[in-house]
């Protein structure tokens, strides 16, 4: 019987050549897509489930409230993990990690290298991350200061070899430069929240101990067995009674957390599960970029919707082509075929045109998923499928498809009566295609869907690219590490301003982009601070020059001058500042914030106001920021205005190994660092794009097919139509007007659906653009167009065929 079917199926794929090639495409194409769009997902929801106790693991996350600040942040102080653990028996064992101290200059031969994937950690992290070991006793690998645990391939790079323990590492500008390497690990794998190449122990950090009320570490914790995190959860608000309310009473007027909230702030910790970081928290100062559990959802219902639009053309020529075998059925009806064979004959086919969709489908996702990859930023293996959590569903697939997209044309062939199909009196084609019509309204409504959402996210991402940011972001060149130079750094920044192409330069660490240095303290208009009159603010150090070289403006009052001796005190702040402090004019006036744990208090007097410029991300309103005159000179910059531009970082780097010769040089520009911030963004519009695209082929090829197969259906009645003197564009309009019926009406379903699914992912972003009336203009016309261009070359073939070689059709 199997024999047979194979036979029979595989005669009918050769028969119909051009029907066969326009399913088993499509689907391949369909197929392909959600196969690559799988493992996307697939890689998005793998985050960091790989640490042997991933499910007990959680981060304290911190959200503070204080002011006109409003903070989300995922570090506490350096207390919380300790204290917690004393308290409650629930913590099995605590851990944090430090990464504030920046990157280290590694020795290496002669030279020195910029790591940047450095950390300071307890001797407890790898009993918390348990990273599989090389070499060495990682369990008191770091309880001494000055010993250090590197990375499989750290210790390759230095050592050439993984076996280095008992050796040393030096470090610049250290007051003991010298580590002894106690463990080597293996690399943290890729799908991690984060990635480090050395472990620094904690006790060689340089910190003011003991400040329950500053927030610098991340702080995760290992619960027991059994243990409910959300009823974890509640201890927090002892926890804040017991141990922060004290802290803050030294140098806030406070008795009560109940005061505080009244005054309209608030303090919450929670727990956050370690495997949900990647997708679910998007918070500042995160070790690594975040993914969004949105987007996942986003490129399910994508890969999903293509497949259905996959499966549906398959539905759809496979309806609409059992004319031709009609009589098929009537003969094999009457000689004694039962109705279950003709089922088992049809969904046999189907299924066998399935599998060998995908067998081409994984052939094309083999081929382009590098290509994906790049796109995608990801460094996915096709193998992946093969996983035990993928293959049954992989085998199944065929199958899946093969009874979804072939069920309703096994039924509806076998159904038929063979004495009216012999007799010829069985109505099919276009005028049995209700369901038909219903699909193709489907196929192009989430087409229309995908452009109007390409349209606006690329809309969003020029808004972010051309938006007046309060400052200017392009031909500035960010050269990295200055402070490396001590004593030399002011002296290069000189020499750097000589150059031809260097108009104007400033030395800070402090930049309106994402890797630069962020500081904040809270502040009050009053000497003694209170929950009523206190606010978190940034505070970056600058110098004389910063505020003309980022082409910032100042509003009110002045910039930092060399002419004025008290700018040391001074402050200037941004239009964020002035609104909550309420001054009608606050120049002259006084800001004081404390400067220790004990609440001693500084002021500083107001001396200008900058127009506001967005120095977060655009998803962020701009908070309060006040500038503050010298130090934190981490990185120079400078304003060029040069056409060769490689010949003048070409110059600078002669001036950097002039001054520190070892030192390794590095630059970047402030545009492209603008550009990282929204990378995510970025990759999303493309992706977007690329599958708007091949939605949109597939069903135009269920289009193509169809209205091919309708063509066929109307050869004798176009034929006595041109007799008639009907003309060409007459039957060109007849064949194509109730396609463009169906077009018209998938564009008023899809444009509500349009509307609410981007105004939801605007929200997502303080400053967004409005959805306008010619985004879903553009895609509906878009979609028409295209279903014309596709429908009239069949309506074109037919109108001009020979009427004689129409009528003689049988």
């Amino acid at each position: 019987m199997f024999k047979n079917y194979l036979k029979i199926a595989w005669r009918n794929i050769r028969k119909n050549k051009t029907f066969s090639i326009i399913n088993i495409t499509g689907l391949a194409i369909g197929l392909s897509c959600f196969l690559l769009i799988a493992l996307y997902v697939m890689d998005e929801l793998s985050y960091d489930r790989f640490y042997p106790d991933a499910n007990r693991i959680y981060r304290i996350n911190s959200d503070i409230k204080f002011g006109g600040a409003d903070l989300h942040m995922p570090v506490t102080s350096d207390m919380m993990g300790e204290l917690l653990k004393k308290d409650y028996p629930q913590v099995e064992q605590y851990t944090r990690i430090y990464t504030f101290s920046g990157d280290k200059l590694i020795k290496k031969g002669n030279d020195y290298i910029d790591e940047a994937k450095v950390a300071n950690v307890d001797s407890t992290f790898f009993d918390v991350f348990k990273l599989p070991v090389i070499e060495g006793d990682i369990k008191h690998a770091l309880i001494e200061p000055n010993t250090v645990v590197l990375d499989e391939s750290a210790a390759k790079k230095y050592f050439g070899t993984t076996h280095v323990v008992g050796k040393t590492i030096e470090l610049r500008d250290e007051k003991n430069p010298f580590y002894k390497i106690t463990g080597v690990v293996k690399d943290i794998p890729r799908n991690a929240h984060f990635h480090f190449d050395f472990f620094f122990s904690m006790k060689n950090v340089d910190y003011n101990w003991g400040q329950i009320t500053s927030h610098n570490f991340y702080t995760y914790l290992r619960l027991k067995q059994g243990a409910d995190y959300k009823a974890f959860e509640k201890n927090f608000d002892h926890y804040i009674d017991k141990y922060v309310l004290p802290d803050a009473k030294k140098f806030m007027n406070i008795n009560s957390m109940d005061e505080f909230k009244k005054a309209g702030n608030s303090l919450v910790y929670s727990m956050m599960p370690l495997t949900d970081i990647h997708l679910y928290s998007n918070r500042s100062f995160e070790l690594s970029p975040a993914g969004s559990i949105q987007y996942v959802y986003i490129f399910s219902a994508v890969a999903l919707f293509i497949l259905l639009i996959a499966c549906i053309n398959f539905m759809n020529l496979t309806t609409a082509h059992s004319a031709n075998r009609a009589k098929e059925v009537g003969i094999r009806k009457v000689l004694g075929t039962e109705k279950r064979n003709l089922v088992s004959q049809f969904l046999f086919e189907s299924t066998l045109m399935v599998t060998l969709s995908l067998i081409i489908a994984v052939a094309i996702a083999y081929f382009v998923l590098p290509l994906f990859n790049d796109v995608a930023n990801k460094q996915m293996a096709l193998n992946s499928l093969f996983s035990p959590y993928i293959l049954p569903l992989l085998i199944a697939l065929p199958f899946v498809v093969g009874l979804l997209a072939g069920s309703y044309p096994a039924f509806y062939l076998s159904a038929f009566k063979p004495i009216e199909i012999l007799k010829g009196k069985l109505k099919l084609g276009s005028k049995s295609g209700g369901l038909r019509s219903v699909l193709v309204v489907f196929q192009f409504a989430v087409s229309i869907v995908l452009i109007v959402g390409t349209i606006v996210v690329y809309k969003q991402l020029n808004y972010i690219q051309t938006k007046n940011l309060g400052y200017n972001k392009d031909q500035v060149l960010i050269v990295n590490g200055v402070s490396a130079l001590n004593d030399n750094t002011n002296a290069f920044k000189n020499e750097i301003l000589q150059l031809p192409g260097v108009t104007s330069g400033t030395l800070s660490g402090y930049l309106p982009v994402s890797n630069s240095y962020r500081s904040d303290n809270t502040y009050s208009k009053e000497a003694v601070l209170t929950p009523k009159n206190g606010f978190d603010m940034q505070n970056w150090r600058i110098d004389y020059d910063y505020i003309k070289t980022l082409g910032m403006q100042i509003i009110k009052g002045r910039n930092f001058s060399r002419d004025f001796g008290g700018d040391s005190t001074a402050t200037i702040i941004n239009e964020t500042t002035a609104k909550i402090l309420g001054y009608a004019d606050p120049i002259g006036k006084k800001i004081y914030t404390s400067t220790d744990a004990q609440g001693h208090m500084a002021s500083y007097t107001i001396i200008g106001v900058v127009k506001n410029f967005n120095f977060e991300s655009l998803h962020q309103d701009v908070g309060p920021l006040c500038f503050l005159l010298g130090g934190g000179f981490g990185s120079g910059v400078f304003k060029v205005n040069t056409s060769n531009i490689q010949n003048l970082i070409t110059q600078i780097q002669n001036k950097w190994k002039a001054l520190a010769p070892g030192l390794p040089f590095s630059y970047r520009f402030l545009n492209e660092s603008f550009d990282e911030m929204y990378r995510a963004e970025q990759r999303v519009g493309k992706i977007a794009l690329i599958f708007s695209v091949l939605a949109i082929f597939i069903a135009c090829l269920g289009l193509f097919g169809l209205a091919t197969f309708i063509a066929e259906q109307r050869t004798k009645e176009i034929g006595i139509r041109k007799v008639l003197g009907a003309s060409v564009q007459g039957i060109i309009q007849m064949l194509s007007k109730d396609f463009m019926k169906l077009v018209a009406i998938a564009f008023i379903i899809a444009a509500p659906l349009a509307w609410w699914a981007m105004n939801i992912w605007l929200q997502d972003f303080a400053y967004r653009i409005n959805i306008e009336w010619w985004f879903f203009a553009l895609a509906g016309l878009g979609a028409l167009a295209i279903a014309l261009v596709t429908i009239s070359f069949q309506a074109i073939k037919a109108a001009t065929a020979n009427p004689v070689k129409s009528l003689r059709t049988e």
